[in-house]
């Protein structure tokens, strides 16, 4: 029985419950493979249902960022900690527009998209390459599986099953026999 004074418990949970335990999701979407670029999208989903992430920001430590192209909706901004090396940048919201990460649900999600060029000598969707080494959202380190965690990307298409010139010598194999 409640009494008169039992304060009324709030059963609304404060957190999504999520498989990997974090009130943030990065998600590092490899959307297209160019010929010259790929194109990445990048998502922030908030999952805490009474918090707010005002001023977010998001590190990021790829080794492609030095041939960082175009960000299309998150502001920019390269650090460079070992002088030359350009593999870490720092992504942020743009200001009255998508610079306050909302409480989970419908507007609890804020995302862009990456254009980066390739460098041909350097460049493979090998082992995990595509995806970033670390993450750091609002200065927490975002745990993120060991490299040849990720599954293999295709370098380019398959091989086709039957090339030309097999094709022919069957036609003509089965026009002659028929």
């Amino acid at each position: 029985m409640v009494g008169v004074h039992t304060p009324k418990k709030d059963n609304e949970p404060l957190l999504q419950c999520t498989h990997h335990m974090c009130p943030i999701r990065v998600h590092w979407h490899v959307k297209t493979n160019y010929k010259d670029y790929w194109r990445v999208k990048v998502a922030i989903t908030n999952f805490n249902y009474r918090m707010n992430h005002s001023l977010w920001s998001l590190a990021v430590q790829h080794p492609n960022l030095n041939n960082l192209t175009q960000v299309f909706s998150f502001n920019y901004k390269p650090l460079l900690p070992y002088g030359s090396i350009n593999d870490t940048g720092m992504f942020y919201g743009m200001k009255y527009f998508n610079d306050l990460l909302m409480e989970a649900g419908p507007t609890g999600n804020v995302q862009s998209e990456l254009l980066l060029q390739k460098d041909k000598d350097t460049f493979t969707f090998k082992q995990g390459w595509a995806f970033p080494r670390k993450v750091y959202f609002n200065g927490d380190e975002c745990m993120l599986p060991p490299p040849d965690a990720y599954p293999f990307l295709p370098n380019s298409a398959p091989a086709s099953l039957l090339n030309f010139p097999a094709f022919i010598f069957l036609l003509l194999f089965l026009l002659s026999v028929w």
